[in-house]
């Protein structure tokens, strides 16, 4: 046989998916995410500010935006490596943290409890 069979990993994060999350939540379909594949990144990111500003009353004044930025950036970052790989330290690798690093940054962002169910 040319090809071998892949050793499973499994691991908690296995089971996280953005997607699945947002469907079951029904904030995401089919439809709005194709639509939301057709625009860049930077699109997305512009549009959402625009959409708070107008339901902020037109303007986002006294709001730190550009403090802000790169703590969004990071958590969706975060969010996305566990949403995309199984075990903790394969989103560690997929970073290019160390795993002490992945701790830390993990201990700071909780991002492990976006995934858990909630009651509501």
């Amino acid at each position: 046989m040319s090809w071998k069979k892949k050793r499973k990993i499994h691991g908690k994060n296995q089971y996280y998916s953005l997607s699945k999350k947002l469907r079951k939540e029904s904030k995401s379909n089919d439809k709005f995410e194709t639509m939301l594949n057709n625009l860049s990144l930077e699109e997305v990111i512009a549009l959402k500010l625009e959409l708070a500003a107008k339901s902020a009353g037109g303007y986002l004044y006294g709001m730190p935006i550009w403090r802000s930025l790169k703590y969004v950036v990071e958590n969706s970052v975060l969010i996305f490596a566990l949403s995309s790989t199984r075990t903790k330290n394969e989103a560690a690798r997929f970073l290019g943290l160390k795993k002490r690093e992945y701790n830390n940054i993990n201990k700071i962002y909780n991002v492990e409890s976006y995934f858990e169910e909630r009651d509501s």
